[in-house]
């Protein structure tokens, strides 16, 4: 470690850094904490991977809330989890909210316990309940500390913690008004590495869906588990589709993929590709001309970096509303169009046959949301890791 500190006195870069650590010269420990939902957990994992591609001797630690999914989808990815008694409040009186407090204290002296026998260099936080405990219990005992924010509307947790911790990695332009300033840094969200350079993929996407490459095609996307409101608006205006020359891939979700399979059976399906969900996600973004989205934090990322003109349907189910906020922040920049979850059965199919034709408009919305991609996210996020823990 002395010799580390060395290098940073005489001005060593980080590349420097990342040789010598890679060396294996220090086994670096790495507490993870976030969850509930794949938004947190997949750039939770993204950020491990990258680190532990660095550096292969590190210890890596995830933190979990009980009974979430952080808690199968974790060790399935080879890292070791340890669960927290913790949940969110609830909007009305509940019994969950009652024990509220109690579980609040219970992980906070669990939280305490891991970083006491765990001796992590750092700690990185994702969102969700677990980041709130475990982080609170680090900025008390000066463990360097950072959190990751996806939205453009940050949660709860992490704007309680954004004064703690020593670094705020964000998506979105504009975050003073829930993080310090000084404290943020514009990293991006991490996402897949394999949606970059999709025009070299577009003739095996295509040949994949069986598709021709003289026709339009549209992707519609609901998420693994699936959206009701985009579900029932394709079906609401599944004729006008079947009857253009558009061909779809369609991600129903695993929820509603027989349902929606049922109600098409009668349909002529030669141009439409139903899916309940798409392993290879790379090549359904490399054969689309246009895509419909939810407008979750990665979902909008992954485009971003996609270069596809969009129409997104924010999902109202979420805190704060976020999913528009996230909508709104590129729709003010020209670079995607949202119809409100209310309209989507009216308007949906519609707006989407006229965006795919409309070569011009499609042309400005993909230059646009291009500009806000950050294909480095994952690995600028772990240069800052590294710079808390040098």
């Amino acid at each position: 470690m002395e010799s580390l500190n060395n290098d940073i006195k005489t001005g060593a870069t980080v590349t420097h850094l990342h040789r010598r650590w890679a060396g294996g010269e220090v086994p670096y420990r790495l507490i993870i904490t976030g969850g509930g939902t794949g938004g947190h957990i997949f750039p939770a994992l993204a950020i491990a991977n990258e680190f532990k591609a660095r550096h292969a001797n590190a210890e890596i630690l995830f933190v979990g809330a009980t009974g979430r999914m952080e808690m199968t989808r974790v060790p399935e990815a080879g890292y070791k989890i340890i669960g927290l008694w913790i949940s969110g409040l609830q909007r009305k009186l509940t019994l969950s909210n009652l024990a509220f407090p109690i579980k609040l204290i219970s992980s906070y002296f669990k939280a305490r316990g891991i970083l006491k026998k765990f001796k992590p260099h750092a700690v990185i936080g994702t969102g969700g309940y677990a980041s709130g405990p475990i982080l609170l219990a680090a900025t008390r005992n000066n463990i360097p500390s950072l959190i990751q924010e996806q939205n453009s509307y940050a949660g709860l947790t992490n704007k309680q913690l954004g004064a703690k911790v020593q670094k705020v990695c964000v998506a979105y332009p504009n975050m003073e008004n829930y993080f310090p300033k000084n404290k943020i840094v514009f990293t991006g969200n991490p996402v897949r590495k394999d949606i970059l350079d999709l025009n070299s993929k577009r003739e095996v996407a295509l040949n994949h869906f069986g598709f021709s490459p003289n026709e339009k095609t549209l992707l519609i996307l609901g998420g693994s588990l699936g959206a009701r409101t985009i579900n029932e608006s394709i079906l609401e205006g599944i004729d006008r589709l079947v009857d253009s020359q558009v061909q779809v891939i369609w991600q129903t979700g695993k929820a509603y993929y027989e349902s929606v399979r049922t109600q098409i059976q009668d349909k002529d399906l030669r141009r439409i590709r139903v899916h309940d969900f798409l392993k290879q996600m790379d090549l359904a973004y490399a054969a689309s001309d246009a895509v419909i989205s939810r407008a979750g934090a990665l979902a909008i990322s992954e485009i971003c970096l996609a270069k596809r003109p969009c129409i997104l349907v924010p999902s109202p189910n979420v805190a704060e509303d976020h999913q528009t906020k996230n909508a709104m922040t590129l729709v003010n920049e020209g670079a995607a169009r949202m119809i409100k979850d209310t309209e989507a059965k009216n308007l949906l199919v519609s707006e989407s046959l006229k965006l795919i034709y409309d070569q011009q408009l499609c042309d400005s919305l993909s230059e646009n949301i291009g500009r806000m991609g950050k294909p480095k996210a994952t690995e600028n996020i772990v240069d800052e890791i590294e710079k808390l823990i040098a």
